[in-house]
């Protein structure tokens, strides 16, 4: 039995996160996720994307993000189990909960907090007569390592952030970019649709729009897509070494949706008036897993709900106990391996 005081389901960045809030106030934390290694979907799916709106960083590597996450963390000494998914859970008589894995791993923790983000997910992929033939030989719905497309031709469809994104990060990367989306309109970022359109204006990427692929052709391996012209039915061939689909995922919640947690559309309800509680008391859930009003799934978002349920979840360990926060700028950080990060000294000065 593993023994901690917050039980962490998901280890992408706001899981991470929390184990750095939590060891601020003295609390152990230890991870549980299905992937074989820490940072969700930042380091499965798109190590290489780069993020924009995380405070103090113009840009960053989804990947390094996570790097920096786990070098953040590492004075509070996590533990991790990886590779295997939180499956079932019991409430025991003192009120702690133990949660077993598929694997049968059991943990015990007075506090849970789903971080799971999406849950288990598969692309939404296109209906193509053709499309598994392809898979791997061509047809992708991930982009993990941008240098596969090096100097190679690549079709994106796709309306979203994803395909926006990986549309101007490609025009830098390979030979040729084609964006596809069955609109006129995109749902993305308004600067990323102008700076896409710039890249259009520039010759550096081929816009296609209203369209969608229609069909798939090669012997071996793909070599070009028909795409037709939604509003006039024209088809256009298009030569092609790369497409890549990205419609977003299809998420589920998997066995958490059967702890009788309150879910909506496939989301864990939460009291985001306080401290991002369940409707079951001492299980929490911070990042994408969760629903509220006004929710935005962003990683920062993730990160502020992560401190909030840190504080709430030290008050129902240590109900006798006040704490009293203290910044970082002033106290420092202390490991629990005894590491000491100080906090700089003030330099005070006499006037004569």
């Amino acid at each position: 039995m593993i023994k901690t005081d917050i039980l962490i389901i998901g280890a992408g960045p706001t899981g991470l996160f929390a184990v750095f809030e939590a060891g601020l106030l003295k609390l152990k934390c230890h991870l549980i996720d299905a992937l074989p290694q820490a940072g969700g979907q930042c380091s499965e799916i798109y190590p290489k994307k780069p993020i924009y709106d995380i405070p103090g960083f113009p840009e960053v590597l989804a990947g390094d993000l996570v790097d920096n996450l786990m070098e953040q963390i590492k004075p509070f000494q996590p533990g991790f189990t990886l590779g295997e998914r939180a499956e079932t859970i019991e409430r025991l008589a003192d009120d702690s909960f133990v949660i077993t894995t598929t694997k049968g791993t059991k943990h015990n923790a007075p506090i849970v907090a789903i971080a799971g983000g999406l849950g288990s997910f598969e692309p939404r992929k296109p209906k193509l007569e053709n499309l598994d033939f392809f898979e791997d030989n061509g047809v992708a719905y991930i982009i993990k390592d941008p240098e596969v497309y090096r100097d190679k031709k690549v079709l994106i469809a796709g309306g979203g952030d994803s395909a926006l994104d990986w549309s101007i990060f490609l025009a830098d990367v390979a030979a040729e970019v084609t964006l596809i989306h069955r609109r006129n309109e995109f749902r993305g970022a308004l600067d990323s649709v102008e700076k896409v359109q710039e890249l259009k204006n520039a010759g550096n990427i081929n816009l296609i729009t209203p369209a969608e692929v229609v069909e798939l052709k090669g012997e071996n391996s793909l070599e070009s897509v028909v795409v037709q012209k939604t509003d006039t039915k024209e088809n256009i061939e298009v030569q092609v070494d790369n497409f890549i689909p990205l419609f977003g995922l299809s998420p589920k919640l998997g066995p958490i949706g059967d702890w009788g947690l309150e879910i909506e559309k496939n989301a864990i309800k939460v009291d985001n008036t306080l401290d991002y509680q369940t409707n079951i008391p001492g299980i929490y859930a911070i990042g994408d897993v969760n629903t509220y009003p006004g929710k935005l799934k962003l990683i920062l978002c993730g990160f502020h709900e992560a401190t909030l349920m840190c504080q709430s979840a030290y008050q129902r360990i240590f109900p006798d106990k006040k704490y009293v926060m203290k910044y970082t700028t002033v106290g420092g950080v202390t490991g629990f391996d005894g590491s000491k990060k100080e906090a700089p000294k003030a330099v005070v000065k006499t006037i004569d």
